[in-house]
């Protein structure tokens, strides 16, 4: 089953902190697979709802006191005020055709530079797709994860979405802390 919470995060790490709350509020285990979601403009103003992968029903939302004002979706169950976005989010996630993975099974693995194979063979993800290249790159090519890997739902594949790095090698497409744009001259 899948939980749509929306909190109305307007940031990304805002967004994963809600993600890793109620992770923790449920006593996920730490491989859980949980997405981000953006939520468009059209009931409020666009923000990002969370979704996480849970074994089985949920008696409700328990209590976040961190996170009082919480939105959720489990199949047909909504509550809250952003029930929608949450909804959203749970069925983009449980169609596996949009969301942001953050958490998943292998994640912690992912430090420093590790091969395609080894990505592939030892986390959830399971395909890496290399900006404007036609062709998926060889299990032996390096990536350079900087810690920082989020794949996305693409195709009903869990995929990383890779760029050309420096070596013949390539690096997740998604940053850790990017540059804002107009940061050198604003």
């Amino acid at each position: 089953m899948i939980l749509g919470v929306d909190a109305g995060s307007r940031t990304l790490p805002e967004a994963e902190h809600l993600l890793h709350t109620v992770a923790r509020a449920l006593g996920l285990p730490g491989g859980t697979i949980g997405c981000t979601h953006f939520v468009p403009a059209g009931t409020g103003e666009p923000h990002i709802a969370c979704s996480l992968a849970v074994p089985g029903p949920v008696a409700g939302l328990p209590g976040v006191p961190e996170v009082p004002d919480v939105s959720w979706a489990l199949a047909e169950r909504r509550a809250g005020p952003l029930a929608d976005g949450a909804a959203l989010a749970a069925a983009e996630h449980g169609e596996r055709r949009a969301g942001r993975v953050v958490t998943y099974p292998g994640r912690d693995g992912l430090t420093g530079t590790v091969s395609v194979g080894a990505l592939l063979g030892g986390s959830a993800i399971e395909r890496v797709l290399v900006l404007a290249s036609p062709d998926p790159p060889g299990d032996d090519v390096l990536v350079v994860t900087a810690g920082h890997v989020r794949p996305v739902w693409r195709d009903g594949l869990m995929t990383l979405l890779a760029m050309p790095a420096a070596g013949g090698r390539i690096a997740p497409a998604e940053v850790p802390n990017p540059t804002p744009c107009c940061a050198d001259h604003a």
